[in-house]
C-alpha cells in the first residue's frame, strides 16, 4: 500500500507506526517542515513542504493560529498537487490534524480514506482552561476563542474517514458526533525495553561532585517535557520545602526543559522553573537545596536508568493530553503518586497501580510521598501492579501496534474507488 503520512514534527506520534508500515513493505512518505534525523525512519520518504509566507502582523489574536494553520494548509496543498502530478496516489493518509497541514489533502485526492489522529479538543469548560483558578484569566470571550482554535478540527470532521485517539479520556473531547468515527489505541510503550531493573544506577554531575545514585537510595523523580503549570510543576515546587525538611536523605531528581509546552509563559517574565524556585527558595535550607537537581532535557538512554532508580515517582496533569512519560514510569514498575485528574484516572487506580491525591492538595502530596516512602511494600506492590497494567494494556508489540496496523488496514479497505 502507499501510506502517506503528514505531520511538521514528524515522526511524533506516529515513530513507531511509520517505520513499521515500512518494515512491512509499504510505500510510506510523509510531508514534513522539516526532515527528522531519526535512524528509525529508514525506508520512509520524507517530503519537506515550504512555507512561502509568515503570519499578518496585528491579525485578530483569535485568528492567529488558524492563519498560521491555514498557511501551512496551503503549504501541503501545493506539494500533494505535485506529487499527484507526479503520478503518486496514496492508498490512506494519516495525519495529526492540529497544525493544519492536512486541511486541504482531500481536495487533492478526494477519494482517498484519511486518518487522523485525535489528540485533543479545546473546551472552554471542564478540561484544561478552566481548571487552575490560579493562572485561569476567567475571560468572558474565553468560548468564543475556544471556538474559533477549534475551526481546525472542525474543517477535518467532514472529510475524515476515521480517527484515532490515545485515551479514552482524550476521544471523549470531541464532539458526540464524531466519536463513532474514533479508535482508542494508544501510541505505545516498549515495555521491553523499559522494565524494573534493580541493579541500574544513575551518574549525576554536580558542582562538587559526581554522584552515583543507586535503587537503594532515596529518590524522588519528576518528569515533564517542559516545567509548567500544565504538568503542576508548581504544586511540586510548593511541596518541596516540607518535603525536604521530612526526608533529610532524599534526593530530587526534576526533568524537563525551561520552555512551555501548552500553557502561557510566566506574565513576569523567565521560565517557570525561575519563577517557582524563586518563590520558595527562601524555605529551603542550602544543605537542602543541594539535594535538588535539575537535569533538563536528558537522553532517552539516560531516562530509563533514572526510573530504573525512582524510589517514588511524581506525576501531575491538568485534564488534559496524558503523557507517555507517566505510562513508561508504570512499565519501569516506578511507585507512582499522581494528580487526580481524568486522564490519569484511566490508568492509575487508586492503590492499586499507584496512588493519586488532589491536584492543588500541596501538604496532602508532601504526606503521601512520605508515606510511601516509608512503605517499600506496598512501594513493590504498586510498582508491580503499574507494570502489569502496562503490560497487559500499553504494550507497543503485542497491543499497540497490531491494533494501530489493523487499523491502517480497515481504513485502506474501506471503498476507495480510482477518482
Amino acid at each position: 500500500m502507499n501510506i502517506l503520512f503528514i505531520h511538521q514534527n514528524f515522526p511524533a506520534q506516529f515513530k513507531s507506526l511509520a517505520p513499521a508500515l515500512a518494515a512491512l513493505g509499504h510505500d510510506v512518505r510523509v510531508f514534513v517542515l522539516k526532515k527528522s534525523l531519526s535512524p528509525e525512519l529508514k525506508g520512509i520518504t520524507q517530503i519537506v513542504y515550504e512555507v512561502k509566507r509568515r503570519s499578518t502582523p496585528d491579525v485578530h489574536p483569535w485568528l492567529i493560529s488558524f492563519e498560521s494553520q491555514i498557511i501551512r494548509g496551503e503549504a501541503v496543498f501545493l506539494a500533494a498537487k505535485k506529487l499527484k502530478a507526479e503520478g503518486y496516489r496514496p492508498d490512506a493518509i494519516i495525519t495529526h490534524p492540529g497544525w493544519g497541514e492536512s486541511m486541504f489533502v482531500k481536495d487533492v485526492w478526494p477519494a482517498v480514506k484519511l486518518g487522523i489522529y485525535c489528540e485533543f479538543y479545546y473546551q472552554a469548560q471542564g478540561a484544561d482552561l478552566d481548571f487552575d483558578p490560579e493562572f485561569s484569566e476567567n475571560d468572558e470571550a474565553d468560548v468564543c476563542r475556544m471556538r474559533m482554535k477549534n475551526l481546525n478540527n472542525m474543517l477535518h470532521f467532514p472529510v475524515a474517514d476515521a480517527g484515532i485517539a490515545p485515551t479514552y479520556w482524550q476521544a471523549l473531547t470531541f464532539p458526540r458526533s464524531f466519536h463513532k468515527k474514533i479508535s482508542v489505541i494508544h501510541d505505545g510503550i516498549d515495555t521491553r525495553k523499559i522494565t524494573p531493573y534493580a541493579a541500574a544506577n544513575l551518574q549525576i554531575k554536580t558542582a562538587a561532585e559526581i554522584l552515583i545514585l543507586k535503587k537503594s537510595d532515596e529518590i524522588i523523580t519528576f518528569v515533564n517535557r517542559n516545567l509548567e503549570p500544565y504538568r503542576g510543576f508548581h504544586i511540586f515546587m510548593r511541596a518541596l520545602p516540607n518535603l525536604l525538611k521530612r526526608r533529610p536523605n532524599a534526593r530530587v531528581l526534576i526533568v524537563g526543559g525551561s520552555g512551555v509546552s501548552y500553557g502561557p509563559k510566566p506574565k513576569e517574565g523567565g521560565s517557570w522553573r525561575e519563577v517557582l524556585t524563586e518563590e520558595v527558595r527562601g524555605k529551603i535550607s542550602d544543605a537542602d537545596w543541594s539535594r535538588v537537581h535539575f537535569m533538563g532535557n536528558i537522553a532517552y538512554n539516560h531516562f530509563i536508568p533514572l526510573l530504573q532508580v525512582s524510589t517514588v515517582h511524581l506525576y501531575f496533569t491538568y485534564p488534559f493530553v496524558l503523557s507517555w512519560s507517566l505510562l513508561e514510569a508504570m512499565s519501569a514498575g516506578c511507585a507512582i503518586i499522581a494528580s487526580n485528574t481524568k486522564p490519569v484516572q484511566e490508568v492509575i487506580k487508586h492503590d492499586v497501580t499507584g496512588r493519586l491525591v488532589d491536584f492543588f492538595d500541596v501538604p496532602g502530596l508532601v504526606n503521601e510521598v512520605c508515606t510511601l516512602l516509608d512503605d517499600p511494600a506496598s512501594r513493590a506492590r504498586l510498582g508491580s501492579e503499574a507494570r502489569a497494567y502496562a503490560v497487559a494494556n500499553y504494550d507497543l508489540q503485542t497491543i499497540c501496534l497490531p491494533r494501530q496496523i489493523a487499523w491502517i488496514n480497515k481504513l485502506c479497505a474501506q471503498h476507495n474507488p480510482v477518482p
